[in-house]
């Protein structure tokens, strides 16, 4: 049996039923998709049909035809492999563009950042993305396709002519997906750029933040030391208050040196008779040191006799009404104290 032309598989498919059937439902459709697959196959033979099934990114499988085989860009640049799927809301939905063959691995790469292809193959040309029916169709999306690869071809190679149209030959379109394509090399070095920015930026950043821990740390450490001497400070304040006042009170020496008139004041007592008793018993041991100093006098030969006995006598009897004051005074307070 003769093989299939290329017509007659792509008719026995759309209107096959049964487990193989494609998922285009609307006659109309069916009839339009044959007319551009024809019209696709006549401007380029090297393609073939096929059909498959598909699986959307959100999961779904559906079965729909596609057309894949190489196209030649020039002379220069190795031919590009393509696969064409139609999709199932075809021609109001536009075709899926895939650079490679299925199941067939490429021994060329794709090169780093095209503007138009993604890692996986996946094309997405400005005609695809306007796409738009009746304007747009397959035959002129593969054609606009062939002008692309021709500017930035999908594979890294060395070309050996430049592939520069003067630019009164190149179409509007064309001009367009010109500019798509150095708006886009142009998008990724200014992003290259940005992206070293903003990792100089996070570096300092980060080194701010270190910075600013490492200050933090040190003022934290500041105001707990200024605390710390205010604590301190007012300890020795306290502490200098409570020796003031005890030199105050017990430093009678500096006070004499000092001619403090006040000096007699450093005791007092509570009321009337403990004055009365501290200043007698002030008197009694006054006159005490008196009569030693006379005792002294004497014998040393600066005081006669006679003047020392008529001083003693004379002392003596004042010194006798200052201890019989204190004893009264020490009585008066037995007896209350045992009346109490």
């Amino acid at each position: 049996m003769a093989p299939q032309s290329p017509i007659q598989f792509i008719e026995a498919a759309l209107w096959c039923t049964g487990p193989f059937e494609l998922s285009y439902t609307d006659p109309d459709q069916k009839w339009l998709i044959r007319k551009d697959m024809l019209s696709l196959l006549q401007d380029f033979p090297n393609l073939s049909p096929s059909m498959d099934a598909y699986i959307h990114n959100d999961g779904s499988i559906v079965n729909i035809l596609n057309a894949h085989g190489t196209v030649h860009v020039s002379s220069s640049s190795p031919q590009v492999p393509l696969t064409i799927w139609l999709h199932e809301n075809y021609p109001h939905a536009a075709p899926i563009v895939m650079v490679g063959l299925p199941g067939v691995a490429s021994s060329l790469t794709i090169h780093h950042n095209h503007p138009f292809i993604d890692p996986s193959g996946l094309t997405t040309s400005p005609y695809i993305q306007t796409w738009e029916f009746p304007r747009c169709n397959l035959k002129d999306l593969v054609h606009n396709l062939v002008k692309i690869f021709s500017r930035d071809h999908p594979f890294s190679y060395s070309p050996t002519s430049s592939p520069f149209t003067h630019p009164s030959v190149v179409s509007k379109k064309e001009a367009l997906d010109r500019l798509a394509g150095m708006l886009h090399y142009d998008t990724m070095a200014w992003r290259s750029e940005t992206d070293e920015e903003i990792e100089e930026l996070l570096a300092l950043q980060q080194e701010m933040d270190q910075r600013v821990a490492t200050v933090t740390t040190i003022v934290q450490g500041l105001e707990r030391e200024r605390w710390e001497l205010r604590d301190r400070v007012a300890q020795l304040a306290e502490e200098a208050d409570v020796l003031i006042n005890w030199i105050k009170v017990h430093d009678l020496k500096r006070a004499v040196a000092a001619g403090d008139d006040g000096i007699d004041d450093v005791f007092e007592g509570v009321d009337e008779e403990s004055r009365l008793r501290l200043q007698c018993s002030a008197e009694d041991l006054s006159i005490e040191d008196t009569i030693y100093a006379l005792d002294k006098a004497v014998d040393e030969g600066a005081v006669n006799f006679e003047t020392y006995i008529r001083q003693v006598r004379h002392l003596a009897r004042e010194q006798f009404f200052h201890r019989d004051t204190v004893v009264k005074i020490e009585t008066s307070h037995q007896l209350f104290g045992d009346q109490e």
